[in-house]
């Protein structure tokens, strides 16, 4: 599914603040979201500080973090914060001298792309087909253009939360593939981002299974764990159920009210929960360059 193909959801709108002077959370009207104000993260983050932006992200899932003139160093500083950083495959389009980080852009210098410039054009939770997907990711722009190429997150617990009693009965206790691969060969077709893996790389992907619906280590809830670019089938179910569960499923999770819309200002850093949401990048002017640095964070085997 596209992001053609859902209506748009409100623009969020700042609506409630929490936190002593200093650091404030204001949490977005919406499924999802938060704007952290009053915070610098190219200072050092107090303990107390850090575990208030734990609380909150836990509570929305998604973090924006305005303005912030950081380095790539620093922003991997912060990452490790909440846990080890998980190294991308495409180890072609990682920053140099910053493994840690993937270059996520469509600009290319010399004849070759910079970055991964499709990244997000399928609902995804990043790096689900890990036997350890990621707890989260952050991203922090570094060019954007001047219109499109907004984020979209969709709210899982909620898309749980909701799910028809018939389909939660025909869900729970399932077990899914999830592939890098499942679509990779697809995107080259189309793309001059998606290089030629080696059998090095393929190695480091095989596919994995994970629980259709997973439980959050961190607050118990439970969420939905498919989406369209890499599940590929449900376990011990016939091709043509599977393809259809998960069909009602991937349409169930994006649906309008289960979305908060990012649209990106200069020098945003974004920090989501993969075990809570999924997202999807929106397509904007293909002349217009863009670019944001990510890191991503090591999470637990789902269940």
């Amino acid at each position: 599914m596209s992001a053609t193909l859902l209506a748009d959801p409100p623009p969020p709108a700042p609506l409630r603040s929490s936190g002593e002077p200093g650091i404030r959370i204001r949490a977005f009207e919406g499924p999802a979201g938060a704007e952290v104000l009053g915070l610098d993260l190219a200072e050092p983050l107090s303990g107390a500080d850090f575990q208030r932006l734990h609380r909150a992200h836990l509570d929305h899932h998604v973090l924006v973090f305005r303005d912030q003139r950081i380095t790539p160093q620093q922003q991997i500083d912060f990452s490790r914060r909440f846990g080890p950083l998980q190294i991308h495959v495409l180890h072609q389009f990682q920053l140099a001298g910053h493994p840690e980080i993937l270059i996520v852009s469509n600009i290319i210098e010399n004849g070759r792309p910079i970055g991964l410039g499709d990244a997000g054009v399928y609902w995804h939770s990043d790096l689900s087909y890990k036997e350890r997907p990621s707890l989260g990711s952050m991203l922090h722009a570094q060019e954007l253009p001047a219109e499109g190429g907004d984020t979209l997150f969709a709210n899982m617990h909620l898309a749980w939360d909701t799910l028809p009693a018939a389909l939660r009965s025909a869900t729970e206790g399932l077990r899914a593939e999830h592939s890098y691969l499942a679509k990779y060969e697809e995107l080259r077709q189309r793309s001059p981002w998606r290089p030629k893996l080696t059998d090095e790389q393929i190695a480091e992907v095989r596919p994995v299974t994970q629980p259709v619906v997973r439980t959050h280590p961190e607050t118990g809830r439970k969420a939905l764990f498919v989406s369209e670019h890499f599940t590929t089938r449900v376990i011990g179910m016939p091709e043509d159920e599977s393809r259809e569960l998960l069909a009602q499923l991937f349409a169930h999770s994006v649906r309008p009210e289960h979305i908060y819309r990012h649209r990106w200002q200069a020098h945003d850093m974004v920090f989501w929960d993969n075990r809570s949401l999924m997202h999807l990048a929106t397509s904007f002017p293909s002349a217009m360059r863009r670019r944001l640095n990510r890191t991503t964070i090591e999470g637990d085997v789902p269940f």
